[in-house]
């Protein structure tokens, strides 16, 4: 697992849209497509706004997942993710993408709309996925303990308290009453069939999720540490989420 750490916050967006890039164009190149999993959240404003910029991309080739969503929640909800996707990424698009397949958290009859999506999912795979991290060390919406075994790509979870006051903290509702209990995530092992994961982690309130992955043990506890499994994962961090790291992990993860 690669380590890259910023100074600023927004270098790591500007940094991880360079290196998708890069990879969307290769998948285009070579398979004539390319599938991107999509998350939301602070971390991911700067790479989604630089990477509806970059140039050289094919964009009716490219057909977009998405990572998680609030159970319950209706679309036009302002802290719904689907609506993030639409208005932070979506809408700034130069062209209109192949596809884009949203969670549909609101579905009535929402099990049998989960496994039309993850069949889809599972076609083949993801080429990019997008991740951040919880203050819990969540990944999607895995909090802990996660469920490291499931080959189902979505699963209905239950939101801890930490997670549930992290989202009232960001500002994305009124009171904590208002925080949905349940979410609609990507599955851990769906996540790791993805060719490459780029994770983008910033602000000192991070510093536990990065620590806990990169050096603790790998276990449900520590959702995110399963990403060290990866052949293919970047972290791109800002000093102030890194702050708890030491320096053998620096050192030998920044190579």
């Amino acid at each position: 697992m690669t380590l890259k750490i910023f100074a600023e916050k927004k270098d790591c967006g500007l940094a991880a849209a360079k290196v998708a890039a890069a990879k969307i164009r290769t998948a285009i190149a070579e398979r004539g497509e390319c599938r991107i999993i999509l998350a939301t959240g602070i971390s991911q404003y700067d790479m989604l706004t630089q990477l509806a910029t970059e140039p050289g991309i094919d964009w009716g080739k490219v057909e977009f997942f998405h990572l998680d969503e609030y159970a319950g929640l209706p679309a036009s909800h302002p802290a719904s993710f689907r609506r993030f996707i639409k208005d932070r990424l979506i809408a700034k698009l130069p062209a209109a993408p192949k596809q884009v397949n949203y969670i549909p958290g609101d579905a009535t009859d929402l099990k049998e709309a989960l496994a039309a999506l993850g069949a889809h999912l599972q076609e083949k795979p993801a080429d990019v996925c997008f991740i951040g991290l919880g203050e819990n060390g969540h990944i999607a919406f895995n909090d802990p303990p996660a469920d490291f075994d499931s080959e189902d790509a979505y699963l209905v979870v239950k939101l801890d308290e930490v997670c549930r006051n992290q989202q009232l903290k960001e500002g994305w509702f009124a009171t904590l009453e208002d925080v949905p209990t349940q979410a609609v995530s990507m599955s851990v092992r769906q996540i790791l069939k993805s060719r490459s994961i780029i994770n983008i982690v910033s602000d000192s309130r991070k510093i536990y999720a990065v620590q806990s992955t990169f050096e603790g043990e790998l276990c449900p506890n520590h959702p995110a540490s399963v990403i060290r499994l990866h052949p293919d994962c970047v972290t791109f961090c800002d000093v102030a989420a890194a702050a708890g790291l030491s320096k053998i992990t620096r050192d030998f993860c920044s190579r």
